[in-house]
């Protein structure tokens, strides 16, 4: 796979441009990334997949973890321009996409963009706005535009939502609609790091700095904006034999007879998994996806759109471990 793409070199004043193949520039991006986030190796590739896919991001995990870092890392590695939206209950549309604005000097009114007019926003905590204001964001994520007082503005590109909930606290929360879910490409699920990664972790915030933030400074910028959407175009067209597109499918229908699972999976599952597949195999430099990849890609891009019945749950077992059981007993491609 030698397809080129420009980037902005880190040996180079920032502008200067030079070619590099897009295999190694996905790689880079996740490199450079990981240069602010201690550990969290699978989140890394998950969320660079799925920025090279061009598909939103649900992260779930409890508060500390480095979300909000992760994001704005990403930012900085391809110049795109970051917003975060904290929602709260109080939350309105307008606090989300914009309002138009009297001006008293020229009589008119004139538009002032909300914070979703960015390349990557930041929903943080997202499921404690009511359903109103999350249709506004599912109107950008899905359609690739924001409505301001009846007009439609489009929303720049390569356009992002990383959307945060914490699986603890319920209370004060909204369940997020399935339409809106089904949204979301994956669901990344954010652990507790190691002992080794927290000791890392704990000495890069208390050496030599004042208060406990992480910050994104050794994150270098090498890619454009412009060079995100060649490289989502790389990714497109990774090759995915018939063969492999037929396991996708049969994963996604398997989920809606599996023994503990009250609901499954739509199409948009199986689309989901080629994909993500898409986005790790340009990830590892290849230009053809393998059955390895969906397998990879089935518990982000599956664990959101289906529903254990309720004695799975008595049972202690989540959507991960049930999908771990399906995919051992759906057999994959042998090429």
């Amino acid at each position: 796979m030698n397809e080129q793409v420009h980037s902005t070199d880190a040996s180079t004043e920032l502008g200067t441009s030079c070619v590099i193949d897009r295999p190694a520039a996905a790689l880079r991006l996740r490199e450079e990334v990981a240069r602010a986030v201690v550990g969290q190796a699978e989140v890394l590739d998950q969320v660079v997949a799925s920025l090279l896919a061009g598909g939103h991001v649900l992260l779930e995990g409890v508060p500390g973890l480095g979300k909000t870092l992760l994001v704005r890392a990403l930012a900085q590695a391809f110049g795109g321009e970051f917003s975060r939206i904290q929602f709260t209950p109080d939350l309105m549309p307008a606090d989300v996409c914009g309002h138009a604005v009297f001006d008293p000097r020229t009589q008119a009114f004139s538009t002032r963009k909300g914070p979703v007019f960015a390349h990557l926003v930041l929903a943080d905590e997202i499921n404690r706005a009511p359903a109103k204001t999350q249709s506004a964001l599912l109107e950008a994520m899905q359609e690739g535009q924001a409505t301001i007082e009846g007009e439609s503005h489009p929303l720049p590109r390569p356009f992002l939502v990383l959307a945060t909930q914490n699986p603890v606290e319920q209370e004060g929360t909204y369940p997020l609609p399935e339409a809106q879910l089904d949204r979301f490409l994956v669901k990344v699920r954010i652990g507790y790091p190691d002992a080794d990664q927290e000791l890392d972790l704990v000495r890069r915030v208390t050496e030599g700095r004042v208060g406990d933030v992480l910050d994104v400074g050794a994150v270098r910028r090498f890619l454009s904006p412009e060079s995100v959407l060649e490289l989502q175009a790389a990714a497109a067209r990774v090759r995915v034999d018939p063969s492999l597109s037929g396991y996708a499918v049969r994963l996604a229908r398997a989920t809606r007879e599996w023994p503990g699972l009250a609901a499954g999976a739509g199409p948009r599952g199986a689309i989901g998994l080629v994909r993500l597949a898409r986005g790790f195999a340009l990830l590892e430099g290849r230009d053809f996806a393998t059955p390895d990849d969906v397998r990879r890609a089935a518990p982000p891009v599956l664990r959101h759109r289906v529903v254990p019945t309720p004695e799975s749950d008595l049972d202690g077992l989540d959507s991960d471990q049930l999908l771990a059981g399906l995919l051992e007993q759906t057999p994959a491609p042998r090429s």
